[in-house]
């Protein structure tokens, strides 16, 4: 990558004089504005620390988050605080900058798990010149706007793809970091001046998996084009006299290959009627069909000839496990199961190639169904040799930029996409005709729903139309004229939600805000997917809270608050092994300025080292925000806890009170609660406060010392944290505080699992009840010429050959996304759709549909992991495909409460010719 020219950049420096907070944040506003009314490709951003950032912004006042409390934040290199509103040090970039051995001197990387707005932000260049001018520091990250895809999506290039540089001559290895879009010659020129040998003798490989599999040419050719993927390895050698380039008809070694015939079953062609390498089509295939474009590489070509080579043994056909290529398990596990879709296989093993529509606007040139092709030839004729799928995921990138680079994706997202991509590309209609539909007008549903397939296939008719979708008919009921609105739309796959079932019990720790009561458990049972509003209604019941009361639910993570529960958060987000605890108070106290009060003790005398322990409480400041007031609002809500205090002659004894043993306190710093006063010394002017406190941040990292007269910024929430001394233990019973009660006890979470399964035909009942619109989706309604919360009601009408169940596993809320891991229980064998077809068409076919292949998805959103299982049609067995492991699994350990996408196939179906088109269109 080219760092643009500094020069200019530091002559100004010293001209940078200081600014005001608002002239600051008002030239970041405008020189931000004017990059955004003219982005381009090859602009240049840095990555900043969000750390550091925020600083930035809270000096020159902008908000950063939803509290606006004083913030003072300890630097991780040094013990210098800074206040919030003061003027932030030196650009520190230092926590996100990865330390790398083997770098090749350039460009400074960033820790792959970054997260953008989380933990760094982007800065245009103009902006990057003028903080380094105000404040200095960095290092500088210099980062390019790229463009990716064929419809050009731009988009910064924040991780350089990382290349292992093997040297032959002293088996050296270096990491070297170049933009994907540059060019094979930019990375001989690169290598040429890291290594300082001239250009014309070095030859570099493409050394993936660690074996040599094609000379990379010195061409225009970008390093994405060239299937080069993140972290794998190049091979440097010296060229030696007489080398001859390698081209498309030369082996990794140099020596001519011969173009190998690959007979698919069933088809005594060739996919282009000819001889043909591997990825189907022949020597003036790609130039006829692809001129000018970036269909083929030599990397790919060369890869494809040898895999086309490999003799796979009969019993091992369809049992090549897939390479991840970096988080790619989302898109192997979605190919797997395509790839043993049955059609598909027959389809993509014989001559396709007439049905290839290169000129459909929608669709992608045929490059992505020849590339899917291409691949699932690999895959059943690679025997249990795993396949890297470096070709298929290039033009995945190209076509679809939101599934490039090397983020965990959607499955389904991914297989929504690849079905729609192989459906224009093989969309036999080549001029798609203008049709009007018609309106319902209370015609039979037959008429209506035949009449809405043919003007659909008139214009859609692929082999994914023929065993891949479905009809449905969608119902509209306006609420106020009654107006009816019927359609027949199609379908490729069923989403279906999971519906509640069964309650859940939550146990939940409710606390005295005002410091009247002790804390006490409650029980309630809720809708285990209902919302916070169903956990407020049944606790609040419980505890017997008062009309003019409210309630504060809060999740408590290690020793601290982590967030309050929002009015629309669904109950699923709650994990069973959180702790959710509630604050009890008045409503009139609810408007006045919260507390949060969290506990450390000393742990290490020598080191000075502090833990958190205990629930953190809540509670409110009714006067004036300062040292004083938070001194009286800790003894307010630590009340509960006081020990009764005894006289020496009876420290032998204990006293039971609220059912515990009260250990005895002789200390002569006793808290005199009944008045309110909490300082020790209440003569003095100068006394300290009861309790050794200190001020703290959002996150709970930093600490200020907070004294009698100190002066806190009004906010809406103030967090401190109390430091517990040998005083405070004598004082108070702090056991009230520990071992809280989770939200679901783990030990009942095994035996409750098998009760509160759903059965997949809950959940197409749930999908296919009658239920209004929401708010954002109104229906206009012809009658009224108004917009209207119409009621919908889905049906099934027609059925698909092979018919696709999404779970909906994620849901979404304000804050999170959070998965659902309800065991649904799906046949595998006999699966009746019958009762659910409306159509009573004969000719329709089956609705019986038999289990084929999933798709699995384990553990949480963020570091989730996908694999699939895929039954072997001719064998009648099952396989667990995990990226490139492929073992045997028995049927009876397929059903799993990770299955995330369900294939099915019509059982005792008409087999119709695949690849035959319908002829439906011709009649437009």
């Amino acid at each position: 990558m080219t760092i643009p020219d500094s020069g200019s950049m530091m002559d100004n420096e010293s001209l940078c004089l200081p600014c005001t907070p608002e002239e600051e944040a008002r030239i970041v506003k405008q020189l931000t504005e004017k990059d955004e009314s003219c982005l381009k490709e090859g602009n240049f951003y840095y990555v900043l620390s969000t750390r550091w950032f925020k600083k930035w912004q809270k000096y020159v006042g902008e908000e950063i988050g939803e509290y606006e409390m004083e913030d003072v934040s300890i630097d991780k290199q040094s013990s210098t605080l800074t206040k919030a509103g003061e003027r932030p040090g030196p650009i520190d970039n230092a926590d996100i900058v990865k330390n790398e051995e083997g770098r090749d001197g350039g460009d400074l990387q960033l820790h792959r798990t970054l997260t953008e707005q989380v933990d760094y932000v982007l800065v245009p260049q103009l902006v990057w010149e003028k903080l380094h001018g105000w404040y200095k520091g960095g290092p500088a990250l210099p980062r390019q706007m790229i463009s990716l895809g064929i419809q050009k999506t731009l988009s910064v290039e924040v991780y350089p793809l990382a290349l292992k540089l093997m040297d032959s001559r002293d088996k050296s290895e270096t990491i070297i970091h170049i933009s994907k879009k540059a060019s094979l010659k930019k990375l001989y020129e690169h290598v040429s001046t890291l290594k300082r040998v001239d250009l014309e003798k070095i030859r570099l490989w493409d050394y993936f998996n660690d074996c040599k599999q094609t000379v990379l040419a010195k061409s225009n050719q970008t390093l994405e084009d060239s299937n080069l993927q993140m972290d794998q390895s190049i091979f440097l050698d010296l060229q030696p006299d007489g080398f001859v380039s390698s081209r498309s008809n030369m082996d990794s070694t140099g020596n001519q290959l011969a173009l190998v015939s690959m007979e698919p079953p069933r088809s005594s062609r060739t996919i282009a009627g000819g001889p043909s390498l591997s990825n189907g089509y022949g020597p003036d295939y790609g130039s006829s069909l692809y001129q000018g474009s970036t269909f083929g590489s030599v990397s790919t070509d060369m890869e494809d000839a040898r895999d086309s080579m490999r003799s796979a043994p009969q019993r091992d056909r369809g049992l090549a496990g897939l390479q991840n290529l970096g988080n790619t398990c989302f898109m192997n596990s979605a190919l797997q199961c395509l790839v043993h879709t049955p059609p598909f296989v027959d389809y993509f093993l014989q001559d396709y190639s007439d049905e290839i529509n290169k000129q459909n606007p929608l669709g992608m040139h045929g490059e992505l169904a020849v590339a899917f092709g291409e691949l699932l030839r690999k895959l059943w004729s690679s025997g249990r040799t795993a396949v890297a799928p470096r070709a298929f995921k290039g033009k995945l990138a190209r076509f679809a930029p939101q599934f490039s680079g090397y983020n965990q994706h959607d499955s389904q997202e991914l297989l929504a996409f690849l079905l729609d991509g192989l459906h224009e590309d093989l969309n036999r209609v080549k001029q798609k005709p203008y049709i009007e539909t018609k309106d319902y007008d209370g015609r039979p549903d037959e008429e209506v729903a035949s009449e809405f397939w043919r003007y659909h296939k008139a214009r859609n008719d692929s082999i994914v139309v023929d065993v891949c979708q479905g009809q449905y008919k969608s119902t509209l009921v306006c609420p106020v004229c009654s107006k009816i609105s019927i359609t027949f739309d199609p379908f490729m796959y069923l989403s279906l939600p999971l519906p509640s079932t069964t309650t859940r019990s939550m146990t939940i720790t409710v606390f005295y805000a005002d410091g009247s009561s002790l804390p006490m458990p409650f029980t309630v049972n809720v809708s285990k997917y209902g919302y916070y509003k169903d956990l407020f209604q049944a606790l609040g019941t419980a505890c017997c809270l008062e009309s003019d009361e409210t309630l504060i639910i809060a999740e408590v993570y290690e020793h601290k608050i982590y967030r309050y529960l929002d009015n629309g958060e669904s109950l699923p987000s709650i994990k069973d092994d959180e702790c959710i605890v509630a604050y009890r108070l008045s409503k009139k106290h609810a408007e006045l300025p919260m507390l949060e009060i969290c506990h450390r003790y000393l742990e290490n005398v020598k080191l000075g080292e502090r833990k958190r322990f205990l629930t953190p409480l809540v509670t409110y400041l009714e006067d004036a925000i300062n040292g004083t007031s938070i001194d009286l609002a800790v003894a307010r809500v630590l009340g509960p806890l006081k020990r009764k205090t005894f006289s020496s002659s009876n420290k032998s004894e204990g006293i039971k009170v609220n059912g515990s043993v009260l250990e005895e306190s002789t200390s002569d710093c006793q808290m005199d609660t009944e008045n309110g006063d909490g300082f020790g010394g209440k003569d003095s002017e100068e006394a300290e406060l009861s309790f050794r406190l200190c001020l703290t941040d959002d996150r709970g990292m930093s600490c200020k010392p907070i004294s009698k007269d100190s002066v806190i910024k009004p906010s809406k929430i103030v967090k401190v944290i109390l430091d517990w001394t040998d005083k405070e233990h004598e004082s108070y019973d702090a056991s009230y505080l520990k071992d809280l009660p989770m939200v679901h006890k783990p030990g009942l979470t095994v035996k409750k699992t098998k009760q509160e399964s759903i059965s997949l035909f809950s959940c197409l009942d749930a999908f296919l009840k009658e239920e209004p619109l929401g708010p954002e989706d109104m229906w206009y309604c012809p009658g009224c010429k108004e917009h209207r919360q119409a009621t919908k009601k889905l049906d099934l009408w027609k059925l698909p050959d092979i018919i696709v169940f999404h779970l909906k596993r994620f849901s979404y809320s304000r804050f999170l996304k959070n998965k659902l891991d309800t065991f649904v229980n799906f046949p595998i064998h006999n699966l009746d759709l019958s009762k659910y077809v409306k159509s009573k068409d004969p000719s329709g076919g089956s609705s019986v549909y038999e289990l084929y292949a999933i798709s699995n998805h384990y553990g949480g959103l963020g570091g989730g992991h996908y694999s699939a299982y895929a039954k072997l049609v001719e064998e009648d067995r099952w396989y667990h495909f995990d990226d490139a492991h492929v073992t045997p699994v028995s049927e009876g350990d397929i059903r799993t409460s990770a299955a995330y996408l369900l294939f099915y196939q019509r059982v005792n179906t008409s087999k119709k010719p695949m690849g035959e088109s319908s002829g439906v269109h011709e009649d437009f």
